[in-house]
């Protein structure tokens, strides 16, 4: 690009290895930022950043798992030894789950809220003084239209509690030069949505949506924007959103019944799938 509205900056995207992650990892290299790389998947994670190089940016590479405070400390210092500063944060790392509320377990409700909303706060507080010191900064949180609209319990409470903590720190953080705002996707073309929808947008959509907010600020951004009405209805008209939700939720109640009949049957042990170490279960 011959403009760089971000040249010389220092983003830290979370779930970087795949889907919106390394699509945002993208954009902001494009737009003239230093990138540095989280997510769990070391492979993935090196390969995004040779991709970014190619294109003639600068990235790092550093494998986190978001749920674990030694591995989010150890990421921030590594970062500023690498860069000096970090001025630019994505909290994006995020998991879902295909099984039925009473059917997860204890560890895979623990990891879900450690994962999509502890890894938030904790990697916020972590980046926030620095940000605070220098009065400037941006700090961007993937929520989930699900934040808006009721579909999953634990994982929209998550993404409840993403906007929630996001919004709330906006309004503490107003005027001291550090941003904070929200992009709320819907579904998006990922790993976890392969086979279920078809001609869903892909993650670059997400990706130029929070690439805008680093570089003009809103409180919060839904995409695609037409999404919209949907948001409207759960708040304006909830007894509507729920009839048109629940022969979506006992569909989803019975999908997660035959998956754990048939791992029951296999033997194999349930997982809560990952996509990308992204929260790609935007519904």
């Amino acid at each position: 690009m011959e403009s760089k509205p971000l040249a010389g900056q220092v983003a830290l995207v979370t779930g970087s290895s795949s889907g919106i992650g390394a699509a945002t990892a993208r954009e902001l290299a494009r737009r003239g930022a230093r990138l540095v790389l989280a997510a769990r998947r070391t492979d993935l994670l090196d390969a995004e950043a040779q991709a970014i190089k190619r294109l003639g940016g600068e990235a790092i590479a550093i494998p986190t798992d978001v749920t674990d405070v030694a591995q989010i400390d150890a990421l921030v210092a590594r970062a500023i030894e690498a860069y000096g500063q970090i001025d630019i944060l994505v909290n994006n790392a995020g998991i879902g789950s295909l099984r039925s509320f009473a059917r997860m377990s204890p560890e895979d409700i623990e990891r879900m809220l450690d994962t999509n909303l502890r890894g938030v706060v904790l990697l916020t507080r972590a980046v926030l003084p620095g940000m605070l010191e220098r009065r400037h900064g941006a700090i961007i949180s993937v929520a989930s239209v699900a934040g808006h609209v009721d579909v999953d319990p634990i994982y929209s409470a998550t993404k409840y509690a993403v906007r929630g903590f996001s919004l709330s720190l906006r309004r503490q953080l107003a005027g001291s030069g550090v941003s904070v705002s929200v992009v709320s996707p819907g579904f998006i073309r990922s790993n976890m949505t392969d086979g279920r929808r078809r001609g869903l947008p892909g993650p670059e959509i997400v990706a130029r949506a929070i690439a805008e907010l680093i570089m003009h600020p809103r409180r919060e951004v839904v995409a695609p924007w037409y999404y919209r009405p949907a948001i409207w209805a759960e708040h304006a008209l909830p007894w509507l959103a729920d009839r048109v939700l629940r022969p979506r939720s006992q569909s989803q109640q019975e999908r997660a019944q035959r998956v754990d009949d048939a791992q029951r049957r296999d033997g194999t042990t349930p997982a809560t799938p990952a996509s990308g170490d992204s929260a790609e279960r935007k519904d």
